[in-house]
């Protein structure tokens, strides 16, 4: 009995340890149904509303004010209006890029109608005593952005979201403009000149989550959705901001608590219940031990999918390592002649593996030579090969192998023994359409330090597939399965 409540407790420990876990296969959607032997039924937790306005809201579905304390005087004789510290303002758009049609700013806070009155000024006629801008909860509304000489700085759609049926559950206007960045910064100015202060980065969804619209691994999948490099990290950042974790999380803890109480009432009272079966229990600690190992499991892919692999092709100079580069990335990122020694320098290439981002990185041809500059690029291709999470060594079909080929072989693995990295390298037998009938065996057969070998060929791309394959199976697939 003892030894059950320990299991139970360290499954709480765990799951504390690891806050933010990406979910896969039936936790990657919390509508998904799962097996009878895993959860039941779990839903989003979501942290009870706090509301930071300080101001009463209606119930009213339209949510329409008609006289509202927020509506203070427009003072236009040269003095700015008082900073209100709990309304901000941002562009919540890219901006420094190529112009786009259409750029936001957003304002959010107790006073967020109130500032945007004082810049937008809607193009419909108001009505006899109106002279302030009364917005309907999630109407659109045409008009222009003033700045506070009441000069006109942009035409504008302004869509007010009030509390709290907003991102931030506070009162929400955002200010649709002309995507280029003067327009857009003027507006931000007028905002900023009208009561509002600058957001911080990230603070919209600081405020959601104190204000109880999101948990805080559904705060933090935000971030990652914004930043993702492929579809699968993508996904994965928006199964955590539906509430992925939190459903597993509150469905182990209520399992745990009900474990808890059941072993804690037989301590008491063991007599007066029916007997206890240790098999159902250990069936029950076996299954959620399971939950948490495979939540455990894809906490390192989470980071994979935000971060991608690095993989390093290194090899003697003239073996293909450029043509290699360019036929899997597609492109003409390096140049290739038929002289020994064209690479001088770490070229990048970036690919995607299924859902993985992974940045190809060409280097020099590593030999014994007397030039300075083509030594310094061989140091920069050890470098870059011992900081990398793949290394490929490349190595010519028409060639064989050579004394070179295994010179370098062992310098590889010397370097990294001396370093104590266990980096996995794959060897790529290139260049095989000059020598169709080659065989496998007769590469490296004098040293085993490669965890594949493939054949390739950069002018017709065969063997390609075959690489990426070999790429994932030695540093993502013996991590994560």
């Amino acid at each position: 009995m003892a030894f059950a409540v320990i299991v139970v407790q360290n499954l709480c420990l765990r799951l504390r340890r690891h806050p933010t876990i990406v979910l896969r296969h039936r936790f990657q959607n919390p509508k998904t149904p799962t097996s009878p032997s895993s959860l039941s039924a779990p839903r989003t937790l979501i942290l009870q509303p706090r509301n930071l306005a300080s101001s009463s809201r209606s119930s009213d579905k339209t949510l329409v004010f008609t006289k509202d304390e927020r509506f203070g005087a427009w003072v236009t004789g040269g003095s700015s209006p008082e900073k209100d510290d709990g309304t901000i303002a941002a562009i919540v758009t890219s901006v420094g890029g190529p112009s786009a049609a259409v750029g936001i700013v957003r304002l959010s806070g107790s006073l967020a109608v109130e500032v945007a009155s004082r810049v937008f000024r809607p193009a419909r006629k108001p009505s006899e005593g109106d002279c302030l801008w009364k917005p309907r909860s999630h109407f659109v509304e045409y008009g222009f952005a003033l700045d506070r000489q009441d000069n006109v700085i942009d035409e504008v759609l302004a869509i007010p979201m009030l509390a709290p049926r907003s991102y931030t559950k506070e009162d929400v206007v955002e200010l649709q403009c002309h995507g280029n960045d003067l327009c857009l910064r003027r507006v931000l100015r007028a905002c900023l000149e009208a009561g509002a202060k600058l957001a911080e980065p990230g603070e919209f969804t600081l405020r959601a989550f104190l204000n109880g619209r999101l948990d805080l691994t559904q705060a933090e999948n935000v971030g990652k959705l914004i930043s993702s490099k492929s579809l699968a990290a993508a996904d994965a950042a928006l199964a955590g901001i539906q509430g992925g974790f939190s459903a597993l999380v509150k469905a182990l803890r209520m399992q745990c608590i009900e474990l808890l109480a059941e072993i804690e009432a037989r301590l008491d009272f063991d007599d007066e219940l029916p007997p206890l079966d240790l098999d159902i229990l250990v069936g029950r600690l076996n299954a959620m031990c399971q939950d948490v190992q495979e939540a455990l499991e894809t906490s390192d892919y989470d980071k994979l999918l935000q971060s991608g692999l690095q993989v390093t092709i290194i090899g003697r100079p003239n073996v293909g390592k450029s043509s290699l580069l360019n036929a899997w990335s597609k492109s003409n990122r390096a140049i290739i002649t038929e002289i020994a020694g064209t690479t001088r320098d770490v070229i990048e290439a970036n690919v995607t593996i299924e859902g993985i981002p992974v940045t190809l990185l060409d280097t020099a041809g590593v030999r014994e030579t007397n030039d300075a500059i083509e030594k310094i690029g061989v140091e920069r291709s050890e470098a870059a090969a011992m900081g990398s999470d793949v290394i490929i060594m490349t190595v010519s079909a028409a060639d064989g192998w050579t004394d070179d080929d295994k010179r370098l072989a062992e310098r590889i693995n010397m370097n990294l023994r001396s370093t104590c990295s266990a980096i996995p390298i794959i060897l790529v037998i290139n260049k095989i359409d000059c020598a169709p009938s080659i065989s496998m065996a007769h590469f490296a057969h004098d040293i085993d330090i490669f965890k594949k070998k493939v054949q390739t060929s950069a002018v017709s791309g065969e063997g390609i597939l075959e690489l990426e394959k070999a790429v994932l199976e030695v540093r993502v697939s013996s991590r994560f399965h």
